[in-house]
């Protein structure tokens, strides 16, 4: 068997799978991707190795460490509970977490609502994004949810409100552990673990069956690598990989995704597969399933939330509900249309929708960053709508 393209049953787009026979084994490692348009199933692939060392070939059954790729399906969670009363997207959130009173530079203490924390406009920040070691975030000993920090989720929501905002709320966009704060305010109002909001909330109603915040089968993870000249490198148990330049960047815990006593980080902690992924995302777009979102939260899921600000790569985008939204498809220099989704994950993800043309797509790698803002996130892109339109 040829271990860089595992055989599937599925039909497969030409395009992309010549893409991803030139990308391993230098570029990534291994991946698994699905593409599904209309709800119908037009690419399904494993690709590459899952463990390089022991020369296992990838499956499309591995389990994948989500990091970011968890934000989108924390916020339906929390949208399930705002949708049944028990939230508010727009009360301070300090109605459930009183002691979480994170000052401005003068002092003062501005209310912060749900609202703000899921489409980081807070003026929170992440530890990762700071200049150096010793930074403020670094200072407070705040945990980025991928760490082998053994904090709770409570005593790390403690620190960060230690830390100052970085703006008004409201105010401007910046990624953030906005939505780990978030899934505090679900744990204080509802009484339940976050993992238990998951399964009841999501799981349960979409029948996902691998995804959780630990995993107690480590032989279905993929092992992650670090994209490398010649070749990508093994990533090591608390190793810090810069994600962009002058920043500190993200220390990695592998152990982490095996031990259930690690807090769960609504914005970085699960684990799961690219078939519970898509599904999510088809439930989503396709609007067919009304017990999981009501419309009109759906539609601020897709609708940018702080004017034009938003991620400052790439141009023509700006941030909803768990997800970058697109503006401007010619800034962007974009084939999807206005109104896609899409986010990804630092171990090496990507995945984008296009409601306007009934598109979901998943990437999930096991090379970090290429998976995630290389070059090959744009290429399988425009593999994908090249081979769509060529079908027509």
């Amino acid at each position: 068997m040829n271990a860089a393209l595992s055989p599937v049953t599925e039909p497969a787009l030409p395009s992309v799978q010549r893409l991803l026979q030139q990308v391993h084994p230098h570029r990534l490692v291994g991946a698994v991707v699905q593409v599904r348009v209309h709800g119908v199933l037009r690419h399904a692939s494993a690709t590459g190795l899952a463990d390089r060392e022991r020369g296992e070939p990838m499956r499309r059954d591995h389990l994948f460490r989500l990091a970011s790729v968890s934000k989108p399906l924390l916020t339906v969670v929390i949208l399930r509970l705002v949708a049944e009363g028990v939230l508010d997207l727009d009360a301070p959130v300090q109605r459930w977490l009183p002691d979480f009173r994170p000052a401005l530079a003068d002092g003062s203490t501005p209310a912060i609502s749900l609202r703000q924390l899921l489409s980081h406009s807070s003026g929170l920040g992440y530890r990762f994004l700071e200049a150096d070691a010793h930074g403020p975030y670094a200072r407070a000993g705040v945990s980025d949810g991928m760490d082998a920090n053994p904090l709770s989720l409570a005593d790390n929501v403690r620190r960060i409100a230690q830390v100052p905002l970085l703006f008004p709320p409201g105010s401007q966009w910046m990624y953030s552990l906005g939505v780990d704060v978030a899934g505090a305010v679900a744990e204080a109002a509802t009484g339940e673990t976050l993992q238990a909001l998951f399964e009841r909330l999501l799981a349960t109603p979409l029948g996902l069956r691998d995804t959780a915040f630990a995993t107690g089968d480590a032989s279905r993870l993929a092992t992650p690598y670090v994209s490398d000249d010649p070749l990508p490198h093994r990533l090591r148990e608390g190793e810090v990989v810069p994600v962009f330049p002058e920043t500190v960047g993200i220390e990695y815990s592998l152990a982490r995704a095996t031990d259930a006593s690690r807090y769960p980080s609504a914005g970085a902690g699960l684990v799961g597969t690219a078939d519970d992924l898509i599904t999510v995302l088809e439930a989503l777009r396709d609007g067919q399933a009304p017990a999981l979102l009501p419309a009109p939260l759906l539609a601020q899921m897709g609708t940018p939330q702080v004017g034009e600000a938003g991620p400052p790569e790439p141009a023509g985008w700006g941030f909803g509900l768990g997800f970058a939204v697109l503006r401007d498809a010619v800034a962007g220099a974009t084939p999807q249309a206005p109104g896609s989704w899409r986010w990804g994950g630092a171990y090496g993800h990507s995945w984008f929708v296009d409601p306007a043309r009934g598109l979901s797509v998943v990437a999930l790698t096991n090379t970090l960053y290429e998976g995630m803002d290389g070059a090959f996130v744009d290429e399988l892109r425009d593999a994908i709508y090249a081979d769509l339109e060529a079908a027509r």
